[in-house]
């Protein structure tokens, strides 16, 4: 198999002929390294490479192989992880320069899991300074280009994951997703990108282990291996009190009638405008599950998406746990970074307070809409990737030709109520925009319900595939 054939195989596909002694771990490494070596001067979607150890870790999974022993699910497969995500012995800079030079002493839980699952670590993947923003640009490293359009951004804030994937650099890589981190760079770049139920997965980076709106989870070209990798980190940890009784995520159903599920389709959350392509293509898949039985209508309910509140909650935050970086280390930091800490310590005790009710009551208005639906359905964004040189802090977001406002709400405004709520939430390919670029559709299910919103995922996949469809920029 040539090496172009084995950078486009999913995870599932390779593990599977790994096991079966059709695939050398060591020439599927080889083949992603190759790959990487050849992009990473286009793409700049890695911050640290580790190709001797990766190499190494491959060998050793082929000596397992060939002694016949037990294998994981994930065995011989490469993966990235976003550079949040400490990693033993590998250098963990949080995209920012008070950590450029950091090696963690030990793995965080999701890595150990993912290792003992079988997967070689290639490498640190690339997020703005602290995964503050939804671009991928810090002032460490530089901009991460968009693999199906390099003038764009492939979102953020693990922007660097979805690149490598999208790329062909590795077939899966792990995400964070705090306020949609891992669906914006999804639906940026064409991939399944899931943000599980609040404790689908631990979370051990969390300041606030009670409060925590963060998820880690997926970035794949498919389903099955979304499913795949969620399966292998899933699992109570004592460090994260969300995580205590969670069921694992199992088999998914395979049943293909849908009759009896009734949707909620969500065509505007707190942005004002909805790009035509993207709505055309958002309506082309809710089609597809109209047409196995599911009733879809547009939600008339009306929600208070707490739009100002969530930009106090998160700005807050970031000035809060972040601002002692940008004391010290001044115009080295992001200026979106420097802004964001400006605005957020603004704001006094009582506009927090008020922000924590705030989420309490978008919580429950959530809940409210599923006592009338089994599931919510949204465009992922509200148009096409950005710009590579978006300003976060001073851009406007460009909806059809019109200057709509910033970024949150009007590009984000669908994804970041469910880091805050706790639901799963799950964005996939829904076609192609007039600009070629991909466009997401993001599913949304009961808290709980991760199963189920990867089966409808797993169902339009079936109907609509993408994973045959490769940035023309992928070739070097």
């Amino acid at each position: 198999m040539s090496n172009e054939a084995l950078t486009r195989l999913t995870a599932t596909e390779a593990a599977g002929l790994i096991r079966r002694r059709q695939l050398s771990p060591v020439d599927y490494v080889d083949a992603v390294l190759s790959r990487i070596a050849a992009l990473q001067p286009t793409l700049n979607c890695f911050i640290t490479v580790v190709a001797d150890q990766a190499r190494a870790d491959a060998i050793a999974a082929e000596a397992a192989v060939m002694a016949g022993g037990p294998l994981g699910p994930l065995h011989g497969v490469p993966v990235s992880i976003k550079d949040l995500i400490p990693t033993q012995g590998i250098r963990t800079t949080f995209g920012s320069v008070a950590f450029a030079d950091h090696v963690p002493e030990q793995d965080d839980i999701l890595v150990t899991r993912l290792r003992a699952a079988g997967a070689v670590v290639i490498g640190k993947t690339t997020t703005p300074e602290f995964g503050i923003k939804g671009q991928c640009d810090a002032p460490i490293f530089g901009t991460t280009r968009n693999p199906w359009d390099l003038g764009r951004s492939p979102g953020g804030s693990s922007g660097g994951a979805a690149a490598a994937v999208a790329a062909g650099l590795g077939p899966i890589a792990l995400g964070s997703d705090g306020a949609g981190s891992i669906r914006i760079p999804a639906a940026c770049c064409g991939l399944v990108g899931f943000k599980g139920t609040t404790g689908a997965l631990p979370y051990a980076e969390a300041r606030d282990a009670f409060g925590n709106v963060v998820a880690a989870g997926p970035l794949t070209r498919s389903i099955a291996d979304a499913v795949l990798m969620q399966s292998a980190m899933a699992g109570a940890d004592a460090r994260d009190p969300w995580t205590a009784n969670t069921a694992p995520l199992g088999r998914l159903a395979t049943g293909r009638d849908l009759s009896g599920l009734k949707i909620g389709y969500l065509r505007l959350a707190a942005n004002r405008a909805l790009a035509a392509d993207v709505s055309a293509n958002t309506l082309a898949s809710i089609e597809v599950l109209r047409s196995l039985g599911a009733e879809v209508e547009e939600v008339s309910q009306q929600v208070d998406w707490i739009s100002e509140d969530q930009r106090v909650l998160y700005l807050s935050s970031i000035a809060h746990n972040l601002g002692s970086v940008v004391d010290r280390f001044g115009d080295r930091t992001d200026r979106v970074l420097r802004a964001y800490v400006a605005t957020g310590r603004q704001y006094e005790i009582g506009a927090y307070i008020r922000a924590i009710s705030a989420r309490t009551r978008l919580f429950r208005a959530v809940q409210r809409l599923f006592e009338s639906y089994d599931f919510l359905v949204s465009p992922t964004l509200s148009c096409t990737a950005l710009p590579a040189g978006f300003d976060g802090a001073a851009d406007s977001v460009v909806v059809d030709g019109q200057a709509m406002g910033p970024v949150q709400p009007e590009w984000t405004g669908y994804v970041y109520p469910f880091n805050l709520t706790g639901h799963p939430a799950l964005s996939v390919p829904s076609g192609f925009a007039s600009d070629g670029l991909p466009t997401g559709l993001q599913i949304v299910g009961p808290r709980h319900g991760d199963a189920e919103v990867l089966r409808l995922g797993a169902l339009i996949e079936q109907a609509r595939p993408w994973a045959d469809r490769w940035p023309c920029s992928r070739q070097p």
